[in-house]
């Protein structure tokens, strides 16, 4: 073990020693012995890569193939040539090929010819054309399809179904993937250009044999063709059997689709999982045993086989059957119901997360069929929070009859607030606003942000993805419509009991902070009106040190949540901005003009509700029409506007847009990170008298 792990540790120098001894077969003779020794290593070689090719379960896992064949290639036409030099200068070629002259052609060089010309075809015409036509296809869709692969794994990281390093390691399988299938492409010419050069090689060596032997005097004419034509011939068999295997290999690599296990495997388990084929087949050979000439017994023995592995394999599939019905009657037993006479004195919990789901889309949610919904809502539940440093309620999934076969409802403490339908047998494939070409599919929008949507088979993913759409699983459309109603319900979902998990996982490393907020400054019901405040803007309350220092430093002087939470915005301004910026930290804004801003703060009346924005009719309609226009050009441009003003009027102005504007975001300037670059794209005039 010990040996072995010093020699993979020098496996570069070993490679570079390798190189130079195929380049020094080139141009020096090889004794007898050692030309034996190549070869029967470039069979060994041969079978091991067919092998490895064969019980590889990821084509990556196997990436350095086109590499391999390469090598190989030059290591058998390096032994070629020195085979060629013994031959026309020695008049052998060491027991190899010479056992392959005498034993596997019988002595006759023209059985053996034929046999060569047979095995060229074999592999010039039918394996290395059709593994070559197949690797060039292959790697033109694949490279067409990484633009829409790239979209799917951005839509999983925004949507939250996997993390910043999963979506590193997809981007880079996917790299890898086209690369492979693009080197495969190019090294099917390899194989091409090995078998057009061993029948020259064969050629010139019978040619070249002949005329060397007749000059030297080594017999008539005839012994010496036949003399060097057994040996040319021998040495292209022993050459080409091992160019036949990886070829062969090549082929079994670029024609695996969908496999995600071995070769031998998938196979046993597809071939053999069709009992009726098999046993179709034993009556039809059974039957063709009754032809007049053809070989009865044979032929019933084989139809005797197949019709016994007939039987087997279908009580086998029956028993799986029968079990899988089973499990499936049990899991859909009704629970045992209380007697009829036993007092109900404690009524179920209310759930403060609940999707319902109609019996359509309950494999959607069951593991025993490869349902998905239950770890994509664990991974929404995570996402949430790293995004506002809130960890969610648990998510309860049933099935309900009172909804459709294909609806699912999201309810928020037991209030319906989204409801959606999904084609469980399809994808969504989302009208991203680059689609090149449009596809089959029925035309349906977007659950969750309403977007122009299309419901298409699986079968025409890749095509969708080529042409610009973003195609998104049934389970991740309910994930995602789930990710974006919490965030949007994240205030009423934070409980008092939160706040005070909260606190209890702050004080572990800062207890200072919150010993001296609560109870001295401000109770935990105070501290929770605060952290809803900023969650009903989608604020994220990750930091939280931060968050209870600016209220123990303010919460003397006043009890108002309202005024506390725009206090800790400004305390926080990094993590506000930072949800706004592009990426050259750049952050597009809309402004009021000065005397529109000066007019609007003489408006805003403190009430016993909060800040509002008292407004005529008319000057209202005007101020959100001007705000909607400026914000439609600025987002016709590209941009992510927010809208700044004065941290005065930023609540009440807030409060009176959210009706009509509720993705237009206001902040106030003392809210904007120093380092951003503000860029201001529009500003609101005051209406003309």
């Amino acid at each position: 073990m010990a040996t072995m792990q010093n020699m993979l540790k020098h496996t570069d120098l070993m490679l570079g020693v390798g190189l130079f001894a195929i380049v020094a077969m080139l141009v020096l003779p090889l004794p007898h012995w050692l030309l034996d020794l190549g070869l029967v290593g470039a069979m060994a070689m041969a079978l091991i890569i067919l092998l490895v090719s064969v019980n590889v379960s990821d084509l990556l896992e196997f990436s350095v193939f086109p590499s391999v064949l390469l090598l190989t290639t030059l290591y058998r036409l390096a032994l070629s040539i020195a085979a060629t030099k013994l031959i026309l200068g020695t008049g052998s070629a060491g027991h190899v090929i010479e056992t392959f002259g005498n034993f596997v052609m019988g002595g006759d060089f023209v059985v053996g010819f034929v046999a060569f010309i047979i095995l060229m075809i074999v592999q010039f015409i039918v394996i290395t054309n059709g593994a070559g036509r197949v690797s060039e296809v292959v790697a033109r869709f694949t490279l067409d399809a990484m633009p829409g692969k790239q979209m799917a794994i951005d839509a999983d990281l925004g949507a939250g179904l996997i993390d910043e390093e999963g979506a590193r390691a997809r981007r880079q399988h996917v790299k890898r993937e086209a690369d492979f299938y693009g080197a495969m492409d190019g090294a099917s010419k390899f194989i091409k250009g090995d078998a057009i050069a061993s029948i020259l090689i064969t050629v010139v060596n019978i040619i070249g044999g002949f005329a060397v032997g007749f000059m030297r005097g080594q017999g008539d004419p005839l012994q010496v063709l036949q003399t060097y034509a057994l040996l040319s011939v021998g040495e292209g068999l022993v050459s080409q059997l091992p160019a036949l295997l990886i070829s062969t290999a090549s082929g079994l690599m670029v024609t695996r689709a969908g496999q995600e296990k071995s070769m031998g495997s998938e196979v046993t388990k597809q071939v053999l999982g069709q009992p009726k084929a098999i046993g179709l087949a034993g009556i039809t050979l059974t039957a063709m045993a009754f032809v007049p000439g053809f070989p009865t017994l044979m032929f019933m023995a084989a139809g005797g086989l197949c019709f016994f592995a007939y039987r087997v394999l279908g009580k086998d599939q029956a028993r799986i059957a029968k079990e899988a019905k089973d499990k499936k009657a049990e899991g859909a037993k009704p629970p045992a119901h209380a007697a009829p006479d036993s007092p109900v004195t404690v009524l179920p919990p209310l759930n403060p997360v609940e999707i319902e789901i109609g019996h359509a889309l309950t494999r959607l949610a069951d593991v025993r069929v490869g349902g998905d919904l239950s770890d994509r809502v664990k991974a929404t539940r995570s996402q949430i929070g790293l995004e506002l440093g809130y960890v969610m309620p648990m998510v309860r999934i049933r099935d309900s009859v009172h909804i459709g076969a294909r609806e699912y409802v999201v309810k928020i403490r037991g209030e319906e607030v989204a409801r959606g339908e999904i084609v469980p047998d399809g994808l969504l494939a989302v009208d991203s606003g680059a689609v090149l070409t449009p596809v089959l599919g029925t035309p349906t929008k977007d659950p969750v942000f309403n977007l122009d949507a299309l419901w298409i088979s699986d079968r025409l993913r890749e095509q969708a993805e080529r042409s610009g759409y973003t195609v998104i699983e049934p389970s991740a459309v309910i994930s995602t419509h789930l990710s974006e109603v919490v965030k949007q319900y994240a205030a009423e979902l934070l409980s008092r009991q939160d706040v005070v998990a909260l606190l209890d996982k702050a004080k572990e490393e800062n207890a200072a902070v919150v010993d001296e907020l609560v109870p001295n400054v401000l109770n935990v019901g105070d501290v929770q009106k605060v952290l809803q405040h900023l969650l009903r803007e989608r604020v994220p309350i990750r930091d939280l040190v931060t968050i209870l220092e600016t209220m123990a430093d303010y919460g003397a002087r006043t009890k108002d949540p309202e005024q506390l939470g725009e206090l800790v915005r400004s305390a926080i301004a990094r993590t506000i901005t930072r949800q706004f910026v592009d990426q050259d930290n750049r952050l597009y804004c809309l402004t009021l003009d000065p005397s529109l801003e000066r007019a609007l703060v003489e408006s805003v009346n403190v009430t016993s509700m909060g800040s509002a924005l008292i407004l005529e009719p008319d000057r209202q309609r005007d101020l959100v029409s001007r705000l909607s226009g400026e914000m439609e050009a600025a987002m016709a441009q590209g941009y992510n506007v927010v809208l700044l003003c004065s941290s005065q009027l930023r609540l009440a102005l807030r409060r009176l847009l959210e009706r009509y504007l509720p993705t237009l975001s206001v902040l106030a300037y003392n809210e904007v990170a120093p380092k951003a670059e503000v860029e201001f794209v529009g500003q609101i005039k005051a209406a003309a008298a």
